[in-house]
């Protein structure tokens, strides 16, 4: 499987997970349904991208203006060309007016151990 290895830790095998990400969108008020119509568009292309595991899409129970995507990349790297390339092809453009701020970006780590 794509982003997974095996390590040894504490005597026991482990594998080693993928590059997870959390993106949240902040839309202006109102504007959470057509973000997610620009999503729906886009996303397919997300998913074809090299190193592209997993895209879930979810809106915040209490503010449908708070759109949060669950990404699984084979490695950081990945993640990093696939927002260059977004950059380059003008998508940050289009979603500009949706956004009431800057999304986030939040990298984890995964802690097999624990």
């Amino acid at each position: 499987m794509i982003g997974l290895e095996s390590v040894v830790l504490d005597g026991r095998k482990v594998t080693k997970m993928s590059h997870t990400v959390v993106v949240e969108f902040p839309c202006a008020e109102g504007k959470g349904a057509q973000f997610l119509d620009a999503l729906r568009a886009a996303l397919p292309d997300t998913r074809d991208f090299e190193g592209c595991e997993l895209v879930e899409t979810y809106t915040h129970q209490d503010d449908p203006d708070k759109i949060v995507l669950w990404e699984k990349w084979a490695a950081k790297p990945n993640q990093e060309a696939y927002l260059n390339w977004r950059a380059e092809t003008g998508m940050l453009d289009l979603i500009g007016p949706f956004l009431a701020g800057a999304p986030s970006f939040i990298h984890l780590d995964h802690h097999a151990d624990v």
